[in-house]
């Protein structure tokens, strides 16, 4: 049986370079669309659009946040030049304020080496990591997917034992409207005696049958078994059903408020509520699924 996603995940993957390390984190939530929120390194912008498109080949549904970062790695060798332009600005600047100052300190060149940009470290060239960002992508793009369907499982088992628990709500009501009805008519009957005046018998069935038929909630109880059917049948489709479910638990609340509407005693009532919880914490998984 296909098997439903979440819209809540995460993936994450690293792969080793020469010099550093690539890192893809990627975290999504639900929403209404798909929204993907991309952060990467400066020589990367230009693969945004690859990207976006390698993920929406796989997730349909949800926000995503997908970071990559690039970082070297941490040791002793780690090369470093000086930019001279940086420097020759710094003295500038320095002689500038110099003049503006009476017997001015002097300023050794270790400092103007520490004042920022002025030593760089030798830098990742992220064009020559395309191929293996790509590849480290698909790899957290996957195991994202993965989480997801985890996650997904346990909302399919949830919504599953929701729809059990529903039909044996539904099936008790049923099974009591004749005894409700009974039960309708005794009352009735006892008013009538209450009230010590005679009253026409085809009258008075008349009048119980008008107030059977308001009562009446046959039509209410098969469209709420159609609409659980329908629940199971989409939870078995392979492709997102998220917006399908969510249309079906608008359509099964709309039921069961007219179904209380129409209760007749407090143990249909009350049964109506349980129906009313049990669709409220299914719409609210629902919520989740792409």
């Amino acid at each position: 049986m296909p098997m439903i996603n979440s819209m809540t995940g995460f993936g994450r993957v690293e792969r080793p370079m020469l010099d550093g390390q690539l890192q893809w984190e990627i975290r999504s939530v639900n929403h209404r669309y798909l929204e993907i929120q991309m952060k990467l390194p400066d020589g990367l912008r230009s693969m945004e659009h690859d990207f976006r498109r390698l993920i929406s080949e796989k997730v349909k549904r949800g926000k995503l946040d997908a970071v990559l970062s690039l970082t070297k790695n941490d040791n002793d060798q780690t090369v470093t030049k000086l930019n001279a332009a940086r420097a020759r600005q710094v003295i500038d600047q320095l002689e500038t304020l110099a003049r503006q100052i009476k017997n001015p300190a002097a300023v050794s060149p270790m400092a103007i080496l520490r004042w920022p940009g002025v030593l760089e470290e030798e830098s990742i060239d992220p064009q020559t990591v395309i191929p293996l960002a790509q590849d480290a992508l698909e790899a957290a793009v996957t195991e994202l997917c993965k989480s997801r369907a985890r996650e997904g499982t346990k909302v399919q088992k949830m919504l599953a034992e929701r729809c059990v628990d529903m039909e044996a709500l539904i099936n008790d009501v049923r099974t009591r409207l004749p005894s409700v009805l009974v039960e309708i008519r005794k009352k009735l009957d006892q008013r009538v005696e209450a009230l010590q005046v005679k009253l026409d018998n085809d009258r008075l069935e008349q009048e119980l049958a008008i107030i059977a038929q308001k009562l009446d909630v046959s039509e209410e109880l098969d469209r709420l078994a159609a609409h659980i059917d329908e629940v199971r049948s989409t939870l078995g489709d392979d492709k997102p059903v998220g917006r399908r479910l969510d249309f079906l638990m608008q359509e099964l609340n709309r039921e069961a408020n007219t179904l209380g509407s129409k209760s007749a005693d407090s143990e249909t009532t009350r049964q109506v509520v349980d129906l009313k919880v049990l669709i409220e914490q299914m719409r609210e998984q629902v919520q989740n699924v792409e």
